[in-house]
């Protein structure tokens, strides 16, 4: 099996039965915020795209280039599809001039041409991408891969029932914008940085240690911010609360841990992989050197994207809308539909909206309570957001329906908040159309219903098995340390002599002593899901 690098989470899997090509991300995403690092726009895009089958992960713009799909990838490939419950993927695929389509069971292996074998897990929460993020496994003549990329599956469990894995490719950096934008201290700021840079890591050798592959390719990241005002998100200025750690930094990491099995997967790495062997050609001399010149690399690439950078910006105005008419037409009526996101929110967001001179602000309340937009008076918010007009004028002009995987994914605001995380307020705002809203809303309906009967004993304690946030199992991701638990697969925190969530509101714990008796109620559901985690 011939795994060739093309950027960020991309690659091109080539077998005797076929070829894959998975996620390919070339133009910059989330308002010209994001873009892949090391530069990928000069691979043979031409040759790469001529595939048999193409798998798009998930709808981040990371992962889906609409208009490199368009210009580059053959309309003959099949898409493998993720069993997801919108049809919003492939709709934009087929918008794009794709009309063949396998579409898959969550979980179930298909049996392609000429013994090709995939299997595609779905993962469906209103918190895993927008209505959904998947991975793919894949087996050709005795040889497997996975390829997890951003997805954060409760446990590997069933791909390595289907036999050893000899290749996993898996997220290890950041994709979210906490706790960069946040108006805090810079040394409140960098030590929340520093704690969710050790719980990705931490995260991420969870996964490797579950699975067990014979190789390690650390994908999915970082990207890398060439607009002037978002230089600073570069892990090169020395911080150590910078969430986004390249890949060099991450197998030095791993080395530290005495694994020696990692391949890091440039744009034109070629890697060999068989039952026994992983052969790989490197598109430079020296990958270590490499990274080593990375501000140097970074300089060179914002000098030539500088004019994509500048034309976006000039198409983001529209001064004819009238942002607080327009989110009071396409927002109250799913406000007036929300039920459990509106009542998991509890209270007002702010939007301060900064005007084209850069001073003027016009502040725009969303009631959640009241069901209604309107001009902010002088209430207490529970959050904040403060970005330019121009960009919700764009929003509003191209009618997106997910927000955050468009505004707050490209870190070009600043925000606030009283209190915990509320994972409600960043649901909403992913869920602007009428079926996702429904979905999600049907979703936590469900979700809060469940009742986990199962119990684990952790150290001194018994608690639940599975998670109260996105159930994943804590025999797995669960530890405990001074009478708190933190579930490693998203950083949530318990008090178990409570059971209250320390993360966030709501989702609280059952949990007590082993050495004592379960209390009366141990059995009864768990409280309403009404929190996130910071990603």
């Amino acid at each position: 099996m011939r795994l060739t690098g093309t950027g960020h989470a991309s690659m091109r899997i080539d077998t005797g039965a076929g070829s894959i090509l998975c996620d390919p991300w070339v133009n910059p995403a989330y308002f010209a915020s994001w873009f892949p690092f090391p530069d990928n726009s000069q691979l043979d895009w031409e040759t790469l795209g001529q595939v048999d089958y193409l798998y798009v992960s998930h709808l981040h713009r990371d992962h889906f280039d609409a208009e490199h799909l368009k210009r580059f990838i053959s309309k003959k490939a099949t898409v493998l599809l993720p069993e997801y419950p919108t049809s919003e993927l492939e709709d934009e695929l087929r918008a794009l001039g794709f009309n063949s389509f396998l579409r898959t069971k969550s979980n179930e292996v298909v049996e392609l041409d000429g013994g090709l074998r995939v299997m595609i897990q779905a993962l469906t929460s209103p918190t895993d991408g927008p209505i959904g993020d998947s991975s793919l496994w894949v087996e050709y003549d005795g040889v497997r891969l996975l390829n997890q990329n951003d997805a954060r599956p409760s446990d590997l469990e069933i791909f390595a029932e289907l036999g050893h894995v000899h290749a996993h490719m898996l997220q290890f950096s950041g994709a979210i914008w906490y706790p960069m934008v946040y108006e805090l201290p810079t040394a409140a700021k960098t030590a929340f940085g520093k704690q969710k840079r050790d719980r990705q890591m931490d995260r991420t050798i969870r996964y490797i240690d579950d699975l067990k592959a014979s190789w390690v390719f650390p994908i999915a990241g970082p990207p890398c911010f060439l607009d002037d005002e978002l230089w600073q998100f570069n892990d090169i200025h020395g911080d150590e609360g910078n969430i986004f750690p390249d890949q060099q930094v991450f197998q030095d990491h791993y080395t530290e841990l005495g694994y020696d099995n990692s391949v890091i997967l440039l744009p034109g790495t070629v890697s060999e992989v068989g039952v026994d062997t992983c052969e790989t050609t490197q598109p430079v001399p020296d990958v270590r050197e490499f990274f080593a010149r990375k501000e140097e690399h970074l300089r060179e690439y914002q000098a030539r994207s500088r004019p994509v950078i500048e034309a976006a910006k000039a198409s983001w105005r529209h001064p004819e809308i009238d942002v607080l008419a327009e989110m009071k037409r396409r927002i109250e009526p799913l406000l007036d539909e929300s039920i459990y996101l509106a009542k998991g929110v509890g209270g007002p967001v702010r939007f301060d909206l900064v005007g084209y001179d850069g001073e003027s602000v016009e502040s725009i309340l969303v009631d959640f309570p009241g069901k209604q937009i309107r001009p902010y008076g002088d209430e207490k918010v529970r959050y904040r957001f403060r970005t330019e007009r121009a960009l919700i004028e764009h929003l509003l002009h191209i009618d997106e329906v997910d927000w955050v995987n468009s505004l707050f994914l490209s870190c070009r605001f600043s925000a606030a908040r009283i209190g915990q995380y509320n994972e409600f307020v960043y649901s909403f705002f992913k869920c602007l159309s009428q079926e996702r809203l429904q979905y999600a809303e049907g979703w936590y309906d469900e979700h809060e219903r469940a009742v986990d009967a199962e119990d684990i004993t952790l150290g001194d304690w018994v608690v639940q098995r599975r998670c109260p946030h996105l159930k994943a199992d804590l025999t797995r991701f669960g530890i405990v340390e001074d009478n708190q638990l933190t579930c490693q697969l998203h950083g949530w925190r318990f008090d178990l002599a409570s059971g209250r969530c320390l993360t966030s509101v709501g989702h609280k714990i059952r949990a007590h002593r082993a050495d004592e008796p379960a209390p009366a109620s141990a059995g009864s559901a768990p409280a309403s899901a009404e929190a996130e985690s910071a990603g």
